[in-house]
């Protein structure tokens, strides 16, 4: 039996497509039902199946804040993918975050400590190994420094991280997953899809930065492959590339076959729309397009590594152009059936 948290998050729910297509049997956490309508969509994107699939999953109700129903849902787990986790750069977002991230990441791993599971995989972040003001490739090896560069989210990664490998040494065998910016048919209005979404309306503009990007895709297979290896307590990068953001942005508007993105957006511009979106979003209720930490890490050049990972198991990446190219004729059929 396969446990997974965060099941109906957009790294989730492929990782449950994959592990269910592969003949797995799998229990996961299900924090909301109405949240299993993402699963279903990105269900639907894969599969003719798909509500076949998803009958197949064990569900259980709860979240990673509750030890009971932690306790419940390790009973007879070899694996545990532990993807739960609250992605946000806003103010208001910073204490629960924190929680769910830190405290429930430490109540998994003690469960599963308690529950002898044989092998767990945590699902960090790029952001857990801390920002560079160098533009020094960042790699396995990078190490966590106290900067202004990182953000709530990036330090709650951190944090639950130390208590992964808190478990790792008081005996649970661990992998741990560093993914970069995550591309994937998620929905249009939540994490990096608002991407698409915002080109396809203003495809003119792009920001100075470089990032690492990746396809949900190649994060699941590697992390299947980690997991299925004799690989252990060790972490990895992984990260499709390194692409600016004019980049990244003229290949979703090649894809949605819009005009190149022309226009830099000067770093005084994106403070001030923060700063008006922070403002906004407090009036209306609303969650603001761009926040101050969003800003300030889209102006950064920042560039990792997944060197480890291709060594240790072969691993091979998709091609940013072919997951953004694909992704944009979903997301097409899509836009215009709501119109």
């Amino acid at each position: 039996m396969i446990l997974v948290t965060g099941a109906t998050g957009l790294v989730g729910s492929y990782l449950l497509y994959y592990l269910l297509k592969d003949g797995q049997k799998v229990r996961a956490l299900l924090h909301s039902k109405n949240n299993l309508d993402r699963t279903r969509r990105i269900f639907s994107s894969l599969s003719a199946d798909s509500e076949q699939l998803i009958q197949q999953i064990e569900w259980i109700e709860g979240d990673v804040l509750d030890l009971m129903i932690l306790q419940e849902a390790m009973k007879g787990v070899e694996q545990v993918y532990h993807c739960a986790a609250i992605v946000s750069f806003e103010a208001a977002d910073r204490e629960k975050m924190m929680q769910v991230n830190v405290e429930g990441t430490s109540n998994v791993v003690n469960m599963a400590l308690e529950a002898g599971v044989a092998k767990l995989c945590h699902v960090s972040s790029i952001a857990a190994l801390g920002r560079t003001d160098d533009s020094k490739i960042i790699d396995e090896n990078s190490e966590w420094r106290n900067s202004n560069a990182n953000t709530t989210y990036a330090k709650s990664k951190y944090q639950s991280e130390r208590e992964v490998w808190r478990a790792s040494a008081e005996g649970l065998p661990v992998i741990i997953v560093n993914p970069s910016i995550i591309f994937g048919y998620g929905h249009p209005d939540k994490g990096s899809t608002k991407i698409f979404k915002t080109i396809h309306k203003m495809p003119y503009f792009y920001g100075k930065g470089i990032n690492g990007f990746v396809d949900v895709q190649d994060v699941v297979k590697a992390m299947i492959a980690l997991m299925n290896s004799d690989i252990r307590n060790e972490r990895f990068v992984v990260s499709g590339g390194n692409y600016s953001y004019k980049e990244i942005f003229s290949f979703i508007a090649k894809g949605f076959n819009k005009p190149q993105p022309r226009i830099e957006i000067p770093g005084i511009i994106l403070d001030t729309v923060s700063l008006f979106e922070t403002i906004r979003s407090k009036f209306t209720g609303s969650k603001p397009l761009i926040t101050k930490e969003t800003a300030r890490t889209s102006k950064n050049d920042y560039y990792y590594s997944s060197d480890k990972l291709i060594q240790a198991i072969g691993f091979e990446f998709k091609p940013m152009e072919e997951t953004i190219e694909s992704l944009c004729k979903a997301m097409e059929l899509e836009f215009s059936s709501m119109n």
